[in-house]
C-alpha cells in the first residue's frame, strides 16, 4: 500500500477496503510501530500514536481535507490515489 504522505516520522496510508470493518472514510497512520485509524472527520476509530504526533496528524488532515476526500473517492472507484504534501 503506497503512502499518501510522510512527515515527522508519521506515515499516512489510505487504501481500498472492500467490506472493511471501518465503514467511514478514513486514513491509517503509523509512527514508530504504533498504528492509528482516523476518520476524515478526525474521530479515532482504532489504535493510538503518541499525543504529540496525533496532534500533527489531525492538523495535517484538516489542512488537506479536500485532497483526502478526493483520494477516498478515487480509491472507492477503484482508481489510484495521489500523494499529498507533507506537513512542514
Amino acid at each position: 500500500m503506497p503512502a499518501l504522505s510522510m512527515f515527522f516520522g508519521i506515515v499516512v496510508y489510505m487504501y481500498r477496503e472492500l467490506g472493511g470493518k471501518h465503514k467511514l472514510p478514513h486514513v491509517h497512520a503509523m509512527f514508530s510501530g504504533d498504528e492509528i485509524v482516523v476518520s476524515l472527520e478526525g474521530e479515532i476509530l482504532e489504535g493510538s500514536i503518541p499525543k504529540s504526533k496525533l496532534k500533527l496528524l489531525l492538523a495535517w488532515m484538516e489542512i488537506h481535507k479536500d485532497e483526502l476526500r478526493a483520494n477516498w473517492d478515487l480509491l472507492s472507484a477503484g482508481e489510484q490515489s495521489f500523494r499529498i504534501d507533507p506537513l512542514r
